[in-house]
């Protein structure tokens, strides 16, 4: 099949962020990170930063995806939470033990029946408990980092309900569907 010049400058060109919901996407996304910065810091959380970063994951999908990716992230980060501070109130800090943590929260992700995306959250959770160095015990650390994690999807959720993104995600159909 040959390419015309028209079908070459479209190639790569995501016609639907153009005009108005370029504008609506970004200023619900824009509203979702404040609000979830200003809660994770209204409850005073060391590392605020965390409830943000969750909600720009989530706000990027549907209603629907939302809720799938906000059920793995809670699990997962509820579990890596669990197992990183049982492992660093229990054992000396070191490579191996976080290694056999990894493993064994694996099994444990596996035993509740969550999926490999719950495991890899727990993963992102587990490390930052075992590995990232704090002068606070290890639930205080794995519990600040489970209430970030749970204040973004939170703050997702609510504004994905309040704030439905309709319009972006009808035209992305319309445009799949005229290709």
């Amino acid at each position: 099949m040959i390419e015309t010049r028209t079908e070459k400058a479209e190639i790569g060109k995501p016609a639907s962020w153009t005009g108005l919901p370029v504008l609506l996407h970004s200023s619900r996304t824009a509203v979702s990170a404040l609000v979830s910065v200003l809660v994770a810091r209204l409850f005073r959380l060391p590392e605020a930063y965390w409830a943000p970063i969750t909600t720009l994951v989530i706000t990027q999908s549907s209603l629907g995806a939302a809720l799938t990716v906000s059920w793995q992230r809670f699990v997962g980060t509820a579990l890596g939470a669990v197992v990183g501070a049982i492992a660093a109130s229990y054992f000396e800090p070191h490579v191996l033990v976080f290694a056999c943590s990894v493993f064994f929260l694996g099994l444990v992700c596996s035993l509740f029946r969550s999926d490999q995306a719950s495991y890899r959250f727990g993963g992102i959770t587990l490390a930052i408990v075992m590995l990232v160095p704090r002068a606070g015990p290890p639930w205080q650390i794995a519990f600040h980092r489970f209430a970030e994690v749970s204040i973004g999807i939170g703050v997702a959720l609510a504004l994905t309900v309040v704030w439905p993104e309709r319009e972006f995600t009808q035209q992305r159909k319309d445009e799949k569907m005229s290709s």
